[in-house]
């Protein structure tokens, strides 16, 4: 009976090598009487040159040496030549008996996952990798590296690979174990692999190696800016090349970070190389060169893109209509928009928002309408915040029609109107003078429960008071009041719209309301009311203003007196002189004091005219005061002469012309011409101007014996009349032209040496008083209230007359 032989281990006993074969030699059993074959052992004989013996090449399976057969008690069974076992790591197949097997790659790449995936790193796995039975290739590594989930495991796979012998540079291998390492967010692990890729790619001179471009492209994503961008620029040094897809990727890194420029770097590094845009990157720049402002190279590029016959996306039409229009190139980004249509491409609702937008803040309101109606044809409800900008748009610029209809529809698609969108309408509607429409528009404002802001009480009350509704102003304001607003300043307002629109009594009433309601106003405004009562002959309304000004420490300053002063100077009516009196008494002015002394003797002045004139013009501060002094000396003067005072009214001219109150009304050029300008004087201190002036020209000539070739008098067209008649009723030589008269130096002296011109320049104004006092009254200017804004007085305003 034949039996089948049993598989057994290898066993090394000293220095003798056992094999378990299968063997063929007959063995006698005396107790069963019957032939078997049994297992046995071989081991090679002790051999002097055992460490020396050469083994044959992977061709000859043989010994070169003899192998004897022993059986399980260690007998020599057979003796003869064997067939050698598997050098491991030489060969490249295993031995089945006498016949080769050789390894699959599926076989290899399975033992070598095995063992990473066992021991994953470190020595002990390196050592069971040295002990494969065949020789690994860079396909083996490859490959398993694509199938080991490990990225420790793989990249310690692959620093084992890279000591072998058998190691050459693949690039397809770079990728497998970036890929493997970028699963496992391992970027640290794929800057090591990165710097190999560096060596080996200088060693193999391979500078078009894809992992170059895998390794920036996982970066970039990763978001690691530093680390992608020095790792870029090592590929440049090391003058190797990267796709178009890492250049988009390190884009995209830079955008997303906020560094755009940096982006463009990139783009123009990539443009200097000569590197092939692809649809991605165009949908990378375009939008974002147009975002920053450069919107010329955006277009620049979107041409390009067109020429390369690649269909722009809609992200591209879209930013290029944003930047155009936000930029004012309202033309261009309308053909963008017409090109888009053109493409196929339907605009979004952020489209619609953003061309409406450009559109009403260009002005170009109509149209903004018409692509408000595609928006809608198109079906997209405007939200909120458009609704809001078109109606303030079209209130802002008058065209209250079309607001209020976008206004209503605005209502009825559910939204509740701002209170600016309230405020525009109802201020628009308020300055158009619509009083019904502003009302209706603070009612919808009270029934919404919108709070009217300041400027919204301000404009209705504004328009309320100019339209002269003063109990409807007044239930506005309380109920501003109520709202919780101050009202003191914008009641104050209204007070002084009613003045300048000239409502006396309205502004006396609303002053009155202002009183009952605790409504306090400032003295600026209570001085113009005072100067409007006063210039509409309201003398009893005008004095208790004035009173209540004093009382709250309000100074009286010598502008507001010497307008008081010009009225009385025109007054006509007795009765009227004793209020405007009365009034000149309640301001408590210095300048009342030196009037009524003015009128007084020299026993209760116990001075002179001219001594007391003159003290009190020293005590003026002409620094802030000089205008409002000039004014005085006009109006004081003209005064003076209309009540017959012409001493006093010489002694307050001459004052003021020693002070320097008008420097330049005399003008002494030597031999040549002298000249006296009265252009800006009233009437009566132009008359006592020339009667003064020409009295000290008389000296000059006839006791100091210079003469002028010709002497000047300018008055201006309006005092040429009543000089030159003045002049005439003493037979001067003085010619009237249009506004100057004028005459030889010589004819004057002659004049001068008349005893009726003498007496005329030296006592007071001639004959015929009442006809001269006529003109007067008739050519008399108007006084300072008349003629001044409603500004506060300036200090150095001066108060000019005719």
């Amino acid at each position: 009976m034949i039996g089948r032989s049993r598989c057994f281990s290898r066993y090394v006993i000293n220095n003798l090598q056992l094999f378990r074969l299968r063997s063929s030699i007959p063995v006698h059993n005396s107790n069963h009487g019957f032939t078997r074959f049994d297992d046995v052992y071989v081991t090679t004989r002790p051999n002097p040159d055992f460490c020396l013996r050469s083994y044959c090449n992977r061709k000859n399976n043989e010994w070169t040496e003899e192998i004897d057969y022993l059986d399980e008690s260690g007998r020599v069974i057979y003796t003869g030549k064997g067939i050698r076992s598997v050098e491991p790591g030489v060969d490249d197949h295993i031995m089945i008996g006498d016949l080769k097997q050789p390894f699959s790659n599926a076989s290899a790449v399975a033992k070598i996952v095995e063992i990473v995936k066992r021991w994953k790193w470190g020595p002990e796995m390196e050592n069971q990798l040295d002990k494969l039975q065949f020789m690994p290739n860079m396909t083996h590594i490859t490959q398993a590296l694509k199938i080991t989930g490990d990225g420790d495991a793989s990249l310690s796979l692959f620093k084992w690979a890279k000591r072998q012998s058998w190691y050459s540079p693949s690039d397809e291998c770079y990728l497998a174990l970036i890929d493997r390492l970028n699963q496992s967010r391992d970027f640290e692990g794929v800057q090591s692999v990165f710097d190999d890729l560096v060596l080996d790619s200088a060693k193999a001179m391979v500078p078009e190696f894809n992992a170059f471009s895998r390794v920036v492209q996982y970066l970039a994503k990763a978001e690691k800016l530093e680390v992608s961008i020095c790792c870029f620029k090592k590929i440049q040094e090391s003058g190797c090349k990267v796709d178009t897809k890492t250049y988009n990727s390190l884009i995209t890194l830079f955008l997303d970070k906020g560094l755009p420029f940096k982006a463009f770097e990139i783009y123009e590094s990539m443009e200097g190389l000569g590197c092939c845009l692809d649809l991605a990157t165009y949908e990378l720049m375009i939008p974002n060169l147009a975002r920053s402002g450069r919107i010329d190279a955006a277009l620049k590029l979107f041409q390009q893109m067109k020429e390369k016959n690649l269909k722009p996306g809609f992200t591209i039409f879209a930013s290029l209509v944003d930047s155009l229009g936000k930029a004012g190139r309202l033309d261009t980004s309308m053909k963008i928009y017409m090109e888009m249509q053109g493409f196929g491409l339907k605009a979004s609702a952020s489209m619609f928002v953003s061309m409406i937008d450009s559109y009403v803040k260009a002005g170009k309101l109509d149209t903004a309408i018409r692509i408000w109606d595609e928006m809608k044809k198109a079906r997209f409800r405007p939200n909120y915040g458009l609704y809001t900008m078109v109606v303030e748009a079209h209130a802002k610029s008058g065209k209250l029609e079309t607001a209020m209809s976008i206004f209503s529809d605005m209502e009825k698609a559910g939204f509740l109107p701002t209170p600016s969108t309230y405020s525009y309408l109802l201020e628009m509607h308020a300055g158009s003078g619509q009083v019904d429409a502003a009302m209706k528009l603070y009612n919808s404002m009270s029934i919404a429960g919108v709070r009217p802001g300041l400027t919204t009480y301000t404009a209705l009350l504004t328009l309320l008071a100019k339209k002269k509704l003063v109990d409807v102003a007044a239930k506005i304001l309380l109920e501003m009041k109520s709202m919780g607003y101050s009202i003191d300043v914008t009641s104050s307002d209204v007070l002084m719209v009613f003045i300048k629109e000239a409502s006396v009594d309205l502004a006396l009433r609303w002053l009155r309301f202002m009183g009952g309601s605790g409504i306090r106003t400032n003295n600026f405004i209570i001085r113009q009311l005072f100067e409007s009562c006063m210039k509409n002959g309201l003398y009893d309304s005008a004095k208790p203003l004035l009173e209540n000004y004093v009382d709250s420490a309000a100074k009286v300053d010598l502008i507001l007196y010497t307008s008081i002063l010009a009225h009385l100077v025109r007054c006509q009516d007795e009765l009227n002189e004793r209020h405007l009196m009365s009034i000149l008494s309640s301001t408590k002015h210095k300048a009342h004091e030196f009037m009524c002394g003015l009128f007084t003797g020299p026993e209760q002045r116990k001075q002179p005219v001219l001594a007391f004139v003159r003290e009190f013009f020293q005590n003026i501060d002409y620094e802030s005061e000089e205008g409002a002094a000039r004014y005085f000396v006009n109006v004081l003067v003209n005064y003076l002469v209309l009540m017959g005072q012409i001493n006093r009214a010489r002694c307050v001219w001459k004052v003021s012309y020693e002070n320097k109150l008008f420097p330049k009304a005399i003008v002494f050029d030597q031999h040549i011409a002298w000249s006296l300008d009265v252009r800006n004087l009233s009437v009566g201190a132009a008359l006592t101007a020339v009667v003064h002036t020409l009295h000290r020209f008389r000296k000059r000539m006839l006791y100091y014996g210079v003469v002028p070739r010709r002497i000047k008098l300018v008055t201006g067209p309006t005092l040429k009349i009543v000089v030159a008649q003045m002049l005439n009723s003493v037979e001067s030589p003085f010619e009237v032209s249009k506004v100057v008269l004028r005459a030889s130096g010589d004819s004057v002296s002659e004049w001068f040496k008349k005893p009726i011109v003498q007496q005329f320049l030296l006592n007071e104004i001639p004959s015929r008083s009442d006809i001269l006092m006529h003109k007067l009254n008739i050519l008399f200017p108007s006084s300072a209230p008349e003629i001044r804004s409603l500004n506060p007085p300036k200090p150095l305003v001066a108060g000019r007359v005719m």
